[in-house]
């Protein structure tokens, strides 16, 4: 487990460009934290190392948005207003796992279906700075031992 100090939403930005430089189709990294707590802003950090920064938008209302990246599609899932994981399965989510990189809000409502392979981030607000985040970054499976 890494745990990272994110002192203004820039910091995030940056430490999320930074992970994008290591992703490559099939990573699936799931984002966990309460509202507000820096999740959207990574998912921006993550589409601006791949030229895409301006094309964000929140996949609240239509579960998951896709971008076209040189490398393969990214795939921007906020899961919180599914009921369960057969819907995200009745989308054909699994489907994504595959195809390109799923950034995933809210990911914890569907970590039990997750491949192996994948990497969470928890993000936490600092009770003494409002601006402050803890992120908790730990990996599962194999894939990212080395």
């Amino acid at each position: 487990m890494y745990q990272f100090i994110s002192k203004s939403e820039q910091d995030t930005i940056d430490f999320a460009n930074q992970l994008a430089s290591k992703l490559n189709k099939k990573d699936i990294v799931l984002l966990s934290g309460e509202l507000g707590s820096g999740k959207t802003k990574f998912v921006q950090g993550i589409l601006k190392y791949f030229g895409l920064e301006n094309e964000i938008s929140s996949p609240t209302f239509t579960i998951v948005n896709e971008y076209s990246a040189s490398i393969c599609p990214i795939y921007h899932f906020d899961v919180y207003r599914l009921s369960d994981i057969d819907e995200f399965f009745a989308m054909g989510g699994e489907e994504y796992f595959e195809n390109g990189i799923c950034l995933i809000e809210w990911g914890e409502i569907i970590e039990d279906i997750l491949p192996s392979d994948y990497i969470k981030i928890t993000f936490q607000k600092d009770s003494s700075n409002e601006n402050y985040r803890n992120l908790k970054i730990e990996t599962f499976g194999n894939k990212y031992l080395s």
